[in-house]
């Protein structure tokens, strides 16, 4: 075998244990801090804050136009990413040099300061939001899921990666859904000698969080290695060049319009948890529960690579995950006052939202691989940066808006005892709404399958084209 031919095929290769856990670092830390903004930031806003649910300087309006913002953020950074070149990799130096940025700003999005002003507290929310889940958030996202293609071309690794990366998410989650509303409690009361202070406990939380996210990422910066970035071959290209990496990528586009809609129920089922227990079930405290059992996830996501490993197939994975995660939704309604079934029904939809969610950000590696395949241009950060940032951002943004506005609209009162119309509308929010969008992404799905089965030919001809490339 020639060195050129080694030296494109050097990128095959099995990863340690060590870097896949140090993989699922990155997303522990993101979730961490991401899902703390996500799951109760609509609460902070409207129970903490005093900001208005709905209107014009209201929660909703934050919430849907800071998104946009954030999807550009993401155009932006992939971009950034691409054009990144240091001894150190392509994605990986962004773990280092964003950890401190990204846990200052979500600290400060959870800081109330005392504004007389309501426009006030809403130029002060809208920044800080801004910064928190857009600017650095993406800024933090976008290297953990570029930097998958760059670690192994091997397939079956980079499905374990993605799992191991999917689980560190779920422990990330795990521990902000269940331990943030009790630590805030047990926080705030401190600070206040035993009074409710939620304003002073949400500061403190978020600060710990900070510093924990801070050392998983230097962790995942020490011990990852981008074996498959070929500088040499793969130069830093304009944004417009990147823009043809995209054009005609139909596997990328179909992911594109798929996840920004999938992110609309998973942002919807997050936020109005909080909502759910509190109002619905009557007991605030649930939400730890509720939310605690997000670990049970790991289930969904351990299952994810076997899956789609043994049926080689991970457009109908992603589909059993869609499917599964809907019936723990629709089941939801039997559970009547019996907290016990509700927490049993939300956990088969845990474990069903895992796989569903998950297989997304490995199939981004793929369609990468497609686009350079089409175009001869390898724009990964922009690709995945779009693909799962700008997918994120803006299916978070309709994910909070379209809730806080139907729950505006019959009649929610923050800290007040709930109509029966508000019940039922925070209810079809909770339960429904996620399993009407289930629905639809599975058929956008659909359409996947055909450029799935292309992969091995894809895949086959790049490493062909970078051995004659480095042989030049």
């Amino acid at each position: 075998m020639s060195n050129a031919t080694a030296t494109a095929e050097s990128g095959a290769v099995k990863l340690s244990l060590k870097e896949k856990i140090s993989y699922s670092f990155t997303d522990m830390a993101g979730n961490l801090l991401y899902v703390t903004i996500s799951t109760y930031i609509m609460y902070f806003y409207t129970d903490v804050f005093g900001i208005p649910a709905a209107g014009a300087v209201g929660a909703s309006t934050i919430l849907l136009v800071a998104r946009f913002a954030d999807a550009i953020a993401a155009v932006v950074w992939g971009s950034i990413v691409d054009h990144t070149q240091t001894k150190w990799g392509q994605s990986r130096p962004w773990f280092l040099w964003l950890c401190v940025p990204f846990a200052i700003t979500v600290w400060l999005a959870f800081t109330a300061p005392s504004l007389p002003d309501p426009s006030m507290k809403f130029w002060y929310a809208l920044i800080t939001y801004i910064l928190a889940a857009g600017a650095v958030y993406t800024g933090i996202q976008t290297p953990i899921t570029a930097i998958l293609p760059n670690l192994t071309s091997d397939p079956t690794e980079r499905n374990n990666a993605n799992s191991f990366r999917m689980a560190g998410g779920q422990i990330g989650s795990f521990i902000t859904s269940s331990l943030t509303i009790p630590l805030v409690g047990v926080f705030g009361q401190m600070v206040s000698g035993g009074e409710k202070n939620d304003k002073a406990g949400f500061m403190i939380v978020t600060a710990i969080y900070g510093v924990i996210a801070i050392v998983l990422l230097v962790l995942a910066f020490m011990n990852l290695r981008e074996r498959n970035y070929h500088p040499e071959i793969q130069k830093p290209i304009p944004l417009k060049d990147s823009l043809k990496a995209a054009k005609g990528n139909s596997p990328w586009i179909i992911i594109v319009v798929a996840f920004v809609i999938y992110w609309v129920a998973q942002s919807t089922r997050n936020g109005m948890s909080t909502y759910y227990a509190k109002c619905n079930l009557g007991n605030e405290n649930l939400t730890s529960l509720f939310n605690g059992v997000q670990i049970v996830g790991l289930l969904g996501t351990i299952a994810m690579p076997i899956l789609a490993n043994r049926l080689k197939n991970k457009t109908l994975t992603m589909i059993i995950g869609l499917a599964i995660g809907a019936v723990g939704q629709m089941l939801m309604p039997l559970a009547g006052d019996s907290v016990a079934l509700a927490v049993v029904f939300w956990t088969i939809g845990v474990i069903g939202a895992a796989i569903a969610c998950g297989m997304p950000f490995g199939m981004l590696a793929d369609t990468v691989d497609y686009g350079e395949w089409k175009s001869g241009i390898h724009a990964a950060g922009f690709l995945t940066a779009f693909d799962s940032a700008f997918c994120i951002q803006v299916g978070s943004g309709f994910g909070a808006f379209v809730p806080l506005e139907i729950m505006n609209a019959n009649g929610y009162v923050a800290n007040a005892e709930q109509s029966q119309q508000s019940l039922n509308a925070i209810s079809f929010c909770f339960i429904w709404l996620p399993v009407i969008v289930y629905a639809i992404v599975a058929v956008i799905m659909c359409f996947y399958r055909k450029y799935e089965k292309m992969e091995p030919q894809i895949k086959a001809e790049l490493a062909q084209r970078h051995a004659e490339a480095l042989s030049r």
